[in-house]
C-alpha cells in the first residue's frame, strides 16, 4: 500500500515563524502569554503551555506580562489596550497578514468601505477589519455580495487562507455593484499551492488523510477539497484519532496532507502510523478479503442495479441482492414502463424504513447525474442553458439543466437590471461562477456570458481587419466629433473630417444612425483597440473634375461660407471653394467685403479662372451681374418689335 505525503504539508513560513519565537521567549524565562491561541493547533498550544506561555484571551488577563500577537494578527485597538494594560508586545503576526493589515488601512476611508472576502468569525478577518478606516463588510460567499448595496468605490481584500477560485466568484459579483473597486488578492501563495497539491493528491488516491486543528481554517478546507475528490478523506489531530478500521483499509495508494498550523512532528507520526499498520496487516489479507466477499453491505446514497421482481400501481419492488428488497414509489421514478424482469438502477434513499423495507429512488441519481454533469462544465468552464423561474431578493432563481441556480441581479447583464421579472420564463446562456459542493449550490451568470462571446467577437473581429482595407459597416451612434460604426463585432471611428470633402458642423450632415455604410480602414491600433475609418475617401473628391464642371466663363450659384479682408469663399459644392476677391465682390467698389456680401448668402458667380495643381478657382460676383445684365439688354433688343419707333430726343 504505497502511502504518498504532499509536499507543501504542515507548517507554513509565517506559523513556523511565530512558533519558533515563542519557544524562544519560553526559553528566555520571561512571564509571557498569548493573546488567544498562538496557532490553530492543540498540540503547539499545549505544548507552549508547559513551558509557560498561556493562552488568555483578554489584555485584563495578560496585565503585566509580555504577550505575543498570534499569527492571525489583531486590530490597532488591542494593540492600545495591550500597552495600556502595561504589557510589553511582542507582534508575531503572519508577514502576508501584516502586507493585508496594511492594504486595508491605505486602501480605505470614509468615501471608500471595506469589503473583506472571508469567514465572518475567523480571528485574521475579526483583527483585519480594525484597521479599516470606514464602514465594513463582510462576505464569504458570491451569494451574500450580491445582497451588498451598489456603491460608487469600495476596497475589497480576502482572507489569506481562503480558496482563491471563491474569491474570484466573489470579485466577478463584487464588480458588477461597485463602480470603482481596488481589488487585493491578498492570499498567501503558501495557501494556493497547498490546496492545488492536496486536490491533485486526492484525486489520484484510494484514501486521504488531512492532519491538523479542527479550529484551522486552513485545515478544514483542505479537508472540503481533498473530500469532494476523494470521498474516503479524513481530518485527525493525531495518529491516536484514525479509526482501526480505516488503518487497516486495503488500498493501492493513500495520500496524507496537513494544514499549514500542523507540526512536522504530527504529520510524520501518521505516516508511521500507517506504514506500521500496513506491514501488520499484511499476514491477514486473505482471511479479511474472503469474510468482506461474502457480505453484502448497504448504505444511504449509494447507487445499485436489481431486477424488478413485483409492479403494483403505486410501488415497484426491486431485488438488490440485500436480505430485503428494494421499494420505488412511481413518483421516484424515471422509467414509467418498467415490468417484472426488468433490470435498473436506483440510489438507496434509506436502509430501513422502519418495515424492514429498502427505500430506493432513481429520480436522485439523475438530480445526482445532472448535478455532476453541471460540476464538469464548471471545472471545464462551459456553457450552460438555463430557464428563468423566479425573480427574488437580489436576482433570479433559474433552472439550469434540471438543478436550481442562482443568478445575482449584477450578473444578469452587463448594465443595471431594473425589472428582475423581465427574465422570469426567458431562456438564457449562462456560467457556472461558483459552485458550494456541500450545500449544492450552484450561482451562475448571464454577464459573464455576453462579457466573453463579445470578447471572442473581437478577436475574430481583429484579426480580419487591415489598414486600407474597404470594409461594411452599420452606423451606431453620431457624437459631435464624428460617427461610431459597427464593422463585424468592434467600433470603428469616422471622424467628422473625414466623413466629408467639404465642412459639416455635424455628422447628422452625411450618415444617420442605423444606416448601412462602406468605409475605408485608415488607421489601426490593436493595443488601445482604436480603428480610425474614412467614407468622405470612398467618394469623388471634389477636385478631380473641377475644371469641367466648373469650365472658365461659367456662371454657377455658391453660398459665402467665410469672409476674409480680402475677399469671400464662396462653396460651389462640398469641398469645393472659390475665392471672390473683394475687388470682383460688387460692381462699385467697396471698403468691405460685408458691404457687399454675408455669410451663408447665396450668390451667383463668374468662374474667371480653375488652377486644380493649387486647388484654387478664382470667382466675380461683378462680372456674373455684369454678363447677365448685358445678356438680359441683348435679349430685350432681339425681342423689340420691328416697326418700333425711335424715342424722341427731348431738347
Amino acid at each position: 500500500m504505497p502511502i504518498e505525503i504532499a509536499a507543501h504539508a504542515g507548517f507554513c513560513m509565517g506559523v513556523r515563524r511565530a512558533v519558533e519565537s515563542a519557544v524562544q521567549v519560553a526559553d528566555s524565562g520571561v512571564p509571557s502569554c498569548t493573546l488567544g491561541e498562538l496557532i490553530h493547533n492543540p498540540t503547539v498550544v499545549d505544548m507552549l503551555r508547559q513551558r509557560g506561555i498561556p493562552p488568555v484571551a483578554s489584555a485584563e488577563e495578560a496585565a503585566g506580562r509580555q504577550v505575543l500577537i498570534r499569527s492571525h494578527g489583531v486590530a490597532p485597538e488591542v494593540i492600545k489596550q495591550l500597552e495600556n494594560a502595561g504589557c510589553k508586545v511582542v507582534d508575531l503576526t503572519c508577514p502576508f497578514v501584516n502586507k493585508l493589515h496594511r492594504v486595508v488601512a491605505e486602501d480605505t476611508g470614509e468615501d471608500c468601505p471595506l469589503i473583506m472576502v472571508g469567514e465572518r468569525e475567523h480571528p485574521e478577518v475579526k483583527g483585519t477589519c480594525g484597521w479599516a478606516r470606514g464602514k465594513v463588510y463582510v462576505v464569504a460567499t458570491a451569494e451574500e455580495a450580491a445582497q451588498l448595496p451598489e456603491m460608487d468605490q469600495a476596497a475589497a481584500a480576502v482572507q489569506t487562507t481562503f480558496p482563491p477560485e471563491r474569491w474570484e466568484a466573489i470579485v466577478a459579483v463584487l464588480r458588477g455593484r461597485v463602480q470603482h473597486l481596488k481589488e487585493h488578492n491578498t492570499i498567501c501563495n503558501a495557501t494556493a499551492v497547498r490546496q492545488r497539491e492536496a486536490k491533485k493528491l486526492a484525486a489520484t488516491s484510494d484514501a486521504m488523510i488531512v492532519v491538523g486543528g479542527r479550529t484551522s481554517a486552513n485545515t478544514h478546507k483542505l479537508f472540503e477539497a481533498c473530500k469532494a475528490l476523494c470521498p474516503r478523506t479524513i481530518l485527525v489531530e493525531c495518529a491516536a484519532e484514525i479509526p482501526p478500521a480505516f488503518a487497516n483499509i486495503h488500498s493501492d495508494k493513500i495520500g496524507i496532507t496537513a494544514g499549514a498550523s500542523t507540526p512536522d512532528g504530527s504529520l510524520e507520526e501518521v505516516a508511521t502510523h500507517m506504514t506500521d499498520n500496513e506491514n501488520m496487516a499484511q499476514s491477514s489479507d486473505f482471511t479479511m478479503d474472503a469474510i468482506v466477499a461474502t457480505m453484502t453491505r448497504i448504505k444511504a446514497g449509494q447507487t445499485v442495479t436489481g431486477k424488478v421482481v413485483q409492479v403494483t400501481p403505486d410501488e415497484v419492488y426491486v431485488n438488490i441482492g440485500y436480505k430485503a428488497d428494494g421499494i420505488i414509489k412511481r413518483s421516484d421514478l424515471t422509467q414509467q414502463d418498467v415490468k417484472e424482469g426488468d433490470e435498473l438502477e436506483a440510489e438507496i434513499v434509506k436502509v430501513n424504513d422502519g418495515e424492514g423495507n429498502v427505500v430506493l429512488s432513481q429520480r436522485n441519481i439523475v438530480n445526482r447525474k445532472a448535478w455532476e454533469a453541471l460540476v464538469a462544465k464548471y471545472d471545464a468552464g462551459e456553457y450552460v442553458k438555463g430557464v428563468g423561474k423566479e425573480a427574488v431578493k437580489g436576482g433570479l432563481i433559474a433552472d439550469v439543466e434540471g438543478v436550481r441556480a442562482f443568478v445575482p441581479a449584477s450578473q444578469l447583464a452587463q448594465h443595471y437590471v431594473d425589472k428582475i421579472e423581465e427574465f422570469v420564463g426567458k431562456e438564457m446562456e449562462l456560467k457556472i461562477i461558483e459552485v458550494d459542493k456541500q450545500k449544492k449550490r450552484i450561482v451562475a451568470s448571464r454577464k459573464a456570458v455576453i462579457a466573453e462571446q463579445t470578447a471572442a467577437r473581437k478577436k475574430a473581429a481583429w484579426e480580419n481587419l487591415e489598414e486600407g482595407a474597404i470594409i461594411h459597416g452599420v452606423v451606431r451612434r453620431l457624437t459631435q466629433f464624428g460617427a461610431f460604426v459597427d464593422v463585424g463585432g468592434v467600433d470603428g471611428l469616422i471622424h467628422i473630417t473625414d466623413l466629408s470633402w467639404g465642412r459639416i458642423n455635424h455628422p447628422s450632415e452625411v450618415v444617420k444612425p442605423g444606416q448601412e455604410v462602406d468605409v475605408k480602414i485608415l488607421s489601426l491600433d490593436r493595443e488601445r483597440e482604436r480603428i480610425q475609418l474614412g467614407y468622405k475617401q470612398l467618394q469623388p473628391r471634389p477636385w478631380d473634375n473641377a475644371a469641367e464642371r466648373y469650365p472658365e466663363g461659367c456662371i454657377v450659384e455658391g453660398k459665402v461660407v467665410r469672409i476674409a479682408d480680402f475677399g469671400a469663399f464662396v462653396e460651389l459644392q462640398p469641398g469645393l471653394d472659390g475665392l471672390v476677391h473683394i475687388s470682383q465682390c460688387a460692381q462699385n467698389r467697396v471698403a468691405k467685403v460685408t458691404d457687399a456680401v454675408q455669410e451663408g448668402q447665396i450668390v451667383r458667380v463668374k468662374v474667371l479662372s480653375v488652377d486644380t495643381e493649387k486647388k484654387r478657382i478664382s470667382l466675380s460676383i461683378r462680372q456674373a451681374a455684369e454678363d447677365e445684365f448685358s445678356f438680359d439688354d441683348e435679349a430685350m433688343g432681339e425681342e423689340a418689335p420691328a416697326d418700333a419707333e425711335e424715342a424722341p430726343v427731348q431738347e
